[in-house]
């Protein structure tokens, strides 16, 4: 989000007059200050003449002014109406003044108009929950270029092997072509950030791989618990078959009531729905994985106690949880195409696709 402080002593009118606006460092509001930078991103973006660009968290309008000159048209959202109003003066009696439109509210709450591209300077702290409310925007539109904090934008370029690989890595790169365009000093914003940032270009799939959203995230959560263990190891554990086998009876139960019982049609489940039902991808999570660890952690100190009376799953063998055949069942599964030993650092989304394919053939679901 544009934000900052601007100089006690500005050269023109331009700098002058964001004199006397206090900034908040908490709410992502740093000032885009470099014009070249500035005039770099619209340039990577390619902006056609005859696009409606949407820009999230305007502030003082730095990049607002430059796709004003690019585009046919600017809808930009701010939540902050000092900086509405601020943007609003900032264009009026100019020619730009009918190209622009400002929405005040959340990012995260209004319901986005129609837009060709996206460019944006936004509020970190709200990058993850950003990325997936476009991503499952209609129509699809053709691209978002957009800064993000640097480590972030590593994690979403982020390819198997990488130690920054991780579940946003596979589950951005599912729904959208990812490229880096720029890198971006913290000394180039006002008041300068903790961290640098870049500039990535996030290109929609279309259409969508022909899988159930809601099942590949429950795939994915459970291998990424860990994502240097070993498949095997994973779904082993007993909290795991638990949770599978339950899944099975419910699917199972569905079917037989004449219920789709999670079947797999091209991107069912909205992306919002999904991917943005929890706080997982808040971005005080991108320095660490501890979120990637504590799920399995737990399911180890249970099979360590397993002995004491818990993990009793529908249909089970009284305290030993899931019927021994079903954990073989599994392991079958992993062992049959070779990912027993493999590990989820290492697999890419085509890797996670077929294995969701060749688990709900055997009939065990994730949603």
């Amino acid at each position: 989000m544009a934000g900052g402080k601007a100089p006690r002593k500005g050269k023109d009118g331009a700098s002058r007059r964001f004199q006397g606006i206090e900034f908040q460092k908490s709410k992502g509001q740093h000032i885009l200050k470099n014009p070249m930078v500035v005039q770099s991103i619209v340039q990577k973006a390619g902006v056609k003449s005859t696009d409606t660009v949407l820009e999230i968290g305007p502030g003082t309008g730095n990049l607002t002014m430059k796709l004003l000159e690019a585009g046919k048209r600017v809808v930009a959202v701010e939540l902050d109406p000092r900086m509405v109003q601020e943007l609003s003066r900032r264009v009026q009696g100019t020619p730009l003044e009918n190209k622009l439109q400002i929405i005040q509210g959340d990012i995260l709450k209004v319901e986005l108009p129609y837009f060709d591209i996206c460019v944006a300077n936004i509020p970190y702290q709200i990058s993850s929950p950003i990325v997936f409310k476009l991503l499952s925007h209609r129509p699809i539109f053709r691209a978002a270029i957009i800064m993000f904090q640097k480590e972030f934008a590593l994690r979403l370029l982020a390819r198997p092997g990488d130690n920054l690989y991780c579940r946003l890595s596979a589950n951005s790169q599912l729904l959208a072509r990812i490229h880096h365009l720029l890198k971006v000093g913290r000394n180039n914003f006002r008041p300068p950030p903790k961290v640098d940032s870049s500039v990535v270009r996030i290109e929609p799939r279309h259409p969508l791989p022909p899988i159930n959203l809601q099942e590949w995230d429950g795939l994915l959560r459970l291998c990424f618990s860990r994502k240097n263990k070993t498949l095997g190891a994973i779904f082993r554990q007993k909290n795991v078959l638990n949770l599978l086998h339950e899944n099975m009876l419910t699917f199972q139960a569905l079917q037989a009531a004449g219920g789709a019982g999670g079947g797999s049609g091209a991107g069912e489940g909205r992306v919002t729905d999904v991917f943005m039902k929890d706080d997982d991808w808040e971005e005080g999570e991108v320095a660490g994985d501890g979120e990637e660890e504590d799920g399995v952690e737990a399911m180890e100190e249970e099979e360590e106690g397993a002995g004491g009376g818990g993990g009793r799953g529908k249909g089970g063998k009284g305290k030993g949880g899931p019927l021994p055949e079903f954990k073989e069942k599994v392991l079958d599964v992993l062992k049959a195409e070779g990912y027993e030993d493999k590990r989820s650092s290492k697999l890419s989304e085509d890797d996670f696709v077929h294995l969701l394919a060749i688990f709900n053939r055997a009939g065990i679901h994730f949603g």
